[in-house]
């Protein structure tokens, strides 16, 4: 899903989300917003399992900065963002958030209560050496 330029994934959160309390626990937003970006680049023809074999090229997280606002718990409904910030020559900056609402709120993602926030850098590595790559034609021109 997109609006405007943000893609949105819809989570729901499950028993296994949560700790003792029925909270989502914090280490957790990381998977939904992994989930998030990985879709993202699928939504863009980008397949990283195929960067990998054909070209060797992984990406990594380099950078994490996130900001926890409000809690989920069991069976919220929520959406993820994932939001390109800056395509760099061997990196992609991102903003991503978690908001409280189904995928049917989409067009007023803006409005919806903000969870999580997250600025993240994303770094393209050769596979073998796990050195710094330029990001590859294919995926400069996707990502527009």
């Amino acid at each position: 899903m997109t609006s405007n330029r943000a893609f949105l994934w819809p989570v729901r959160v499950y028993w296994e989300d949560t700790d003792a309390g029925g909270v989502v626990y914090y280490a957790n937003y990381l998977k939904f917003f992994e989930r998030a970006r990985t879709e993202w680049l699928r939504a863009l023809g980008l397949e990283q399992q195929r960067l990998a074999e054909q070209q060797r090229l992984l990406f990594v997280v380099g950078s994490a900065q996130l900001r926890y606002l409000a809690s989920a718990r069991l069976d919220d409904a929520l959406l993820v963002s994932a939001v390109p910030q800056r395509v760099g020559g061997a990196s992609i900056d991102l903003l991503q958030e978690v908001r409280r609402g189904g995928a049917e709120q989409a067009s007023s993602f803006a409005e919806l209560p903000l969870l999580t926030t997250l600025q993240v850098r994303v770094a393209c590595v050769d596979a073998d050496g796990m050195r710094p790559a330029r990001l590859p034609r294919e995926v400069l021109e996707r990502l527009g």
